[in-house]
């Protein structure tokens, strides 16, 4: 733990939510238990794999929660607990030792401003429970929000102050920052902008201030060396770099970092594209010249670009992930069908194998005919994985693979799509996944949908890449970490009984095989490699993860049933339909 103990000090625990009801007689009791911080901008309150023994509230000011591997979970803001999961998880005498241990902590938290934080022992949160039983429902109800199981599911906080910094003159912030506001205002959602005319030279109880009296606090100012762009984003919870995509990058791009939001990386690209645009850099300079997670495009004055940005800053984004599963893929195409005629957003795309493909297909903006034509065109007029060969590193050559994701893909990049994406391949060099969010599309592609024994794998300098169902055939927790808000999963996974025993308990030598059925016929090689590469394990990514689950029935498709295509599209847009006719979502993502 980190921070300023303060002496002499008894908190005054009823300022918290949770506690309010809790007589004073347990709270005298409980506060010799408890000790104030003063936590820094930027410094950590406890860091992933410590000891937690402690649970936390915060006072004020703002914090940070990290996954454990680095990713953005939320923002903890006044009156919220922190490391609850402790109470839970440690103190146990796991050893038989009698000693109790406690649990580490999954993930880190850090200050994003200068905070105030109470942290209470194992010993004072019992003397509490024990006062008032009632704590416990309380605490439980947070856990399960946080855990986000069911339809208990809701994210951490989603930041509040978005400082939002030009890089060019040219870019009119405050035109950008009310076009964001009348967004907000369709969700109900009070915004204020903040320009250096407002807000330079104010102390902390401003700023305070206009978190309390809004739901977003819009802070403007162009990048330079000045006390107003230091001030701005050292109050950000998340900035946002608005460029012009038709200009390169300056290197440094901006200052040194003067602002927790800075050093831990909470910044977004906006791409902004003016009429008659002459491209002049990749989107990939931008993100990686401002150190940003994310990259957005706003289209000139698209009223639709601002939109989806109100929904990411209000964490009520749609994110759709895509199985893997060969031609029973297929079904993702039905189903965003039925998510796009029920006015659903979809704001995020992503998938393995498969699956990202017609997740990319969704992400560059085609409409239904045009998907429609180019799948139907790439894998079902003729069968993709038909050059067959004798296997040295893949059963068949990948020629037409290659051909077909030229066709359709060309030399796109991933930042120049519509919305943010992401394909998911195995890489067998490190033994880890990768995750593609930046580069060529076309090579994504090829890397995710590279079945082991199927495909040659591909190869990106020291990097040996092959199908990402190898390791995650659904990739629900990368999208978790790319936004806040709603995730609809589609899933294939749930392979039909199609291999034939047969074939495996008497097989016959690969001459025979020839002899018996040709060449073009693939051997069951084929799908028992695509079968193994493809098979999920619940306890790994568990399907609960997603908030919206669309399950096709597919019960007659194989993974190699390429000319399954219209049954297939029919079953996932039953399914989607099924799953989302009458949910919530259309009301939280749709405003009127």
């Amino acid at each position: 733990m980190f921070g300023l103990l303060r002496n002499n000090f008894t908190p005054d625990l009823k300022t918290i939510p949770l506690l309010k009801d809790v007589s004073q007689r347990a709270m005298r009791s409980a506060g010799k238990e408890a000790r104030w911080f003063a936590l820094p901008a930027g410094q950590p309150l406890f860091l992933a794999g410590e000891p937690a023994d402690c649970i936390y509230f915060v006072l004020s000011g703002a914090l940070g929660a990290f996954g454990a591997k680095g990713e953005f979970v939320g923002n903890i803001r006044p009156g919220e607990p922190v490391g609850e999961m402790a109470l839970f998880l440690g103190g146990k005498d796991t050893n038989g030792d009698g000693a109790a241990e406690d649990a580490p902590h999954s993930g880190s938290v850090y200050a994003l401003r200068d905070s105030e934080v109470i942290a209470l022992s194992r010993a004072g949160w019992k003397l509490l429970v024990k006062s008032e039983p009632e704590l416990l429902e309380g605490m439980i109800r947070i856990i399960l929000r946080r855990l986000g199981r069911g339809d208990q599911r809701n994210a951490e906080a989603p930041p509040k102050v978005y400082t939002l910094v030009s890089t060019s003159p040219t870019i009119d912030l405050t035109l950008r920052a009310r076009a964001l506001k009348s967004a907000l205002a369709r969700f109900g959602k009070r915004a204020v902008i903040v320009s250096d005319l407002e807000g330079d030279d104010k102390p902390a109880a401003f700023f305070d201030a206009l978190e309390t009296d809004n739901d977003v606090v819009i802070l403007t100012a162009p990048i330079g060396a000045t006390p107003w762009f230091r001030l701005a984003t050292r109050q950000a919870d998340r900035i946002w770099v608005l460029a012009r995509s038709d200009a390169r990058p300056s290197t440094p791009l901006m200052p040194e970092e003067t602002s927790p939001a800075q050093r831990l990386k909470l910044i977004d690209v906006i791409l902004i594209h003016p009429g008659a645009e002459r491209r002049a850099s990749r989107p990939q300079e931008w993100t990686q010249a401002a150190g940003a997670r994310r990259l957005f495009h706003w289209q000139g004055d698209n009223g639709e670009d601002a939109m989806r940005l109100a929904r990411v800053m209000t964490g009520r984004s749609v994110g759709l992930v895509l199985s893997g599963g060969g031609a029973r893929a297929y079904s993702h195409i039905g189903a965003i069908r039925a998510i796009r005629d029920l006015g659903i957003p979809i704001d995020f795309a992503g998938g393995a194998s498969m699956g990202a493909v017609v997740a990319a297909c969704a992400a560059i903006g085609w409409d239904d005919n045009e998907i429609d034509w180019r799948i139907r065109k790439a894998f079902v007029e003729s069968n993709p994985l038909g050059d067959y060969n004798i296997p040295v590193v893949g059963m068949v050559k990948g020629k037409r693979v290659n051909q077909r994701l030229q066709e359709h893909f060309g030399d796109v990049d991933i930042g120049d799509l519509q919305i943010p994406f992401f394909a998911l391949s195995t890489n067998l060099t490190s033994g880890q996944a990768k995750l593609h969010r930046s580069g060529s599309l076309r090579d994504a592609l090829r890397a995710t949908i590279s079945l082991p024994g199927i495909l040659p794998p591909f190869v990106d300098g020291d990097d040996i890449l092959v199908d990402g169902a190898v390791l995650d055939n659904f990739p629900v927790e990368p999208m978790r970490a790319l936004h806040q808000g709603v995730v609809i999963g589609s899933d294939v996974s749930a392979l039909p009984d199609g291999l034939n025993r047969e074939e495996f308990a008497k097989p016959m030598s690969f001459w025979k095989w020839v002899l018996t059925h040709g060449f073009s016929s693939p051997p069951p090689i084929a799908g028992l490699l695509m079968r193994a590469a493809t098979i999920r394990d619940d306890r790994l990514t568990p399907r609960d993860m997603a908030d919206i689950l669309i399950l096709p029935e597919l019960p007659s498709i194989e993974l190699r049933d390429w000319k399954a295509y219209d049954v297939s599209v029919e079953a996932g847009y039953t399914a989607a339909m099924e799953a989302l006719k009458d949910h919530e979502i259309r009301d939280l993502c749709c405003p009127a």
